[in-house]
């Protein structure tokens, strides 16, 4: 009897100890299960964390490229507005050489009717046409000839000064428009400068994105798809900064060099080569030995031989030629070689006497 209830005392203790055993086992996996149901939903939020940073890369990026095609339309029209500023100054300087070689086209005329008045004065002459005439008709047509002579004077003298007036007003528009080709291209540069800062921010921006991306993205594997794509567009963006960049630095305008102090006029030039003419030139220059030489073929009448000057885009020189072409207000810039020579063209420059 005794055996029994102690066979029945360990079998209760049994069930008990399997009890509870049981009800351990299902409040751990309970636990579990509420653990995974915590990871899940942190992983959901860490996904629409994601989801949420690429929107503001994707939104940066939308301005970014907004503000560059802005930007650029300006710098196109700034460039633009230097363009036809250029062509203006050129076309007027162009009219600058047609006036100046029709002054100098009158000189001959002009000197020719002064030797004339000094050798015989206008009353002198009148009287000498009148008592010379042979009748009456005579008399009047000699006269009529006289007042034709003395007004083709006046209208000479007229048209000389009225076209040095004109060259004095083109060259006061031509100063014009080149303080407003200055202003435009300190414009520019303003711009290029403004639009470079702008760039060097929106890369950092998208540096401290691309980081941001980069440990979010290592938290959350769902999210590498994602991840690829952000980091994709990231390097376009980037790609594209440094082609706009390279843009800019070509589009840069490179103010010419300063003309000197002195006497200055405008003038057609072409150039030539030690090749297409004569070893020695009309001042004694060698130029096939110094083919390097800065020297200029001029019109000994308007820039004497051995005058220096300064050239537009040739730089300092020496009148040291002439030519058969080269009459009035044209000259001809030594190049070392044909190619140079050709690659110059024919152009309408600034020219400053020098001494």
């Amino acid at each position: 009897m005794q055996n029994f209830r102690r066979m029945v005392l360990v079998f209760l203790t049994c069930i008990l100890a399997l009890s509870g055993t049981v009800v351990a086992s299902a409040q751990s996996s309970s636990d579990a299960l509420q653990n995974v149901q915590k990871q899940l939903d942190l992983k959901a939020k860490e996904k629409n964390s994601i989801n949420q940073d690429i929107a503001n890369i994707q939104k940066e990026m939308d301005s970014l490229y907004s503000y560059i095609s802005k930007n650029k339309q300006t710098m196109a029209e700034t460039q633009k507005r230097i363009a036809e500023t250029q062509a203006l100054i050129q076309q007027k300087r162009e009219e600058i050489v047609v006036l100046q070689d029709k002054i100098y086209s009158r000189k001959d005329i002009m000197k020719n009717r002064l030797v004339a008045l000094q050798e015989d004065d206008n009353v002198n002459v009148v009287i000498s046409v009148f008592l010379e005439s042979k009748n009456f008709a005579d008399f009047i047509q000699r006269a009529s000839a006289v007042t034709t002579l003395f007004n083709a004077d006046k209208d000479i003298i007229n048209e000389q000064e009225k076209d040095i007036l004109q060259i004095e007003e083109e060259k006061k528009f031509i100063d014009e428009q080149e303080r407003r080709l200055e202003v435009e291209q300190n414009n520019l540069a303003a711009q290029q400068a403004e639009l470079n800062e702008n760039l060097k921010k929106r890369q950092t921006a998208l540096t401290e994105m691309q980081k941001k991306y980069s440990e979010v993205a290592k938290q959350m594997a769902m999210a590498e798809k994602e991840k690829a794509g952000i980091e994709a567009q990231i390097r376009a963006a980037q790609e594209s900064i440094r082609n706009e960049q390279a843009g800019i630095t070509a589009m840069k305008p490179v103010k010419p060099a300063a003309a000197p102090k002195g006497k200055e006029f405008y003038v057609s030039a072409t150039a030539y080569s030690p090749a297409e003419s004569g070893a020695i030139t009309a001042a004694g220059y060698n130029i096939r030995q110094n083919p390097n030489l800065k020297l200029i073929a001029v019109d000994p009448s308007v820039i004497p031989l051995g005058t220096r000057v300064w050239v537009e885009g040739y730089g300092e020189a020496i009148a040291g030629d002439t030519g058969g072409a080269i009459k009035g207000y044209k000259i001809d810039v030594l190049m070392p070689t044909k190619a140079r020579a050709l690659q110059w063209g024919r152009k309408t420059v600034k020219i400053v006497i020098l001494n």
